[in-house]
């Protein structure tokens, strides 16, 4: 396993973030994942601020994260309601929530050469980016508990003490 370089972890952290709001757009149920990724490359990437996308974000990271995320989504929405607490359902949760939940999965199914714990703490930094009450946590629950049934290994083999990488 290799460590990402600083820059290269910096820019797929703006890429999950705008990744999450094109998810977000997405489940708002008005445009196709396709539509969504082109208006993020063509039009947003040039907004600043809540919304867009800065131009140094990982496109084709973003892109994969939006595709492979909606293309999921069903297959995601059920292994989120199979790890919610007694009497949660799907519609109780946030869309946005949702968004970042199903990007997070999408990276523990799929991008192996990312750590687990990493994807988790990435994806609970992006739900702290957009609420400040008791969401981030319910993300680092959420995911932990699919984290530790998708990827097993990881949480069963004695940790690393040195930094881990794949940001």
């Amino acid at each position: 396993m290799h460590k990402l370089s600083d820059d290269m972890a910096r820019r797929r952290g703006l890429a999950r973030v705008a990744a999450v709001q094109a998810l977000f757009q997405w489940l708002q149920g008005n445009d196709e994942p396709r539509e969504v990724v082109t208006q993020f490359l063509r039009f947003r990437s040039r907004e600043e601020g809540e919304g867009g996308m800065p131009q140094d974000a990982d496109r084709s990271f973003f892109q994969e994260v939006v595709s492979g995320a909606s293309k999921r989504g069903e297959e995601y929405d059920k292994t989120i309601v199979a790890h919610l607490r007694e009497g949660w359902t799907l519609e109780r949760i946030d869309k946005l929530m949702r968004a970042i939940l199903l990007a997070g999965i999408y990276e523990l199914d799929r991008r192996r050469d990312v750590p687990a714990r990493v994807v988790i703490a990435q994806y609970v930094d992006v739900a702290q980016q957009f609420f400040s009450g008791g969401e981030p946590a319910f993300v680092n629950v959420t995911l932990d508990r699919i984290a530790r049934e998708l990827r097993g290994a990881e949480f069963s083999a004695p940790r690393d003490n040195a930094t881990p990488g794949g940001a």
